[in-house]
């Protein structure tokens, strides 16, 4: 399933400068996935590309990140030749 979706916390996980400029390459696409806390399951957007999925495991958003990829790059644009899940999550502890 393909699907946009933000944040469920507000927030915005942001990676180092140098995988923000590879997000970009033609030859990598880097995907920020997050595991949903309310619903269960994982969410994931494409860096520097209008591109967002969800999956129930993470075998299931491994699947959906390719066919998402796939639905975006026709064969005009040229596609990357890695697919990068960063997989982000949040830990909170008592002080």
């Amino acid at each position: 399933m393909v699907a946009a979706h933000g944040n469920p916390n507000g927030t915005d996980h942001y990676l180092a400068e140098g995988a923000k400029e590879r997000a970009m390459s033609n030859t990598e696409i880097i995907f920020e996935v997050t595991e949903d806390e309310v619903d269960g399951g994982y969410s994931a957007r494409a860096l520097g590309y209008g591109i967002h999925t969800q999956g129930d495991g993470v075998e299931d958003i491994r699947h959906n990140v390719r066919e998402a990829v796939d639905c975006y790059f026709d064969n005009t644009m040229d596609r990357p030749s890695v697919i990068r899940l960063h997989f982000v999550r949040d830990e909170i502890m008592a002080a």
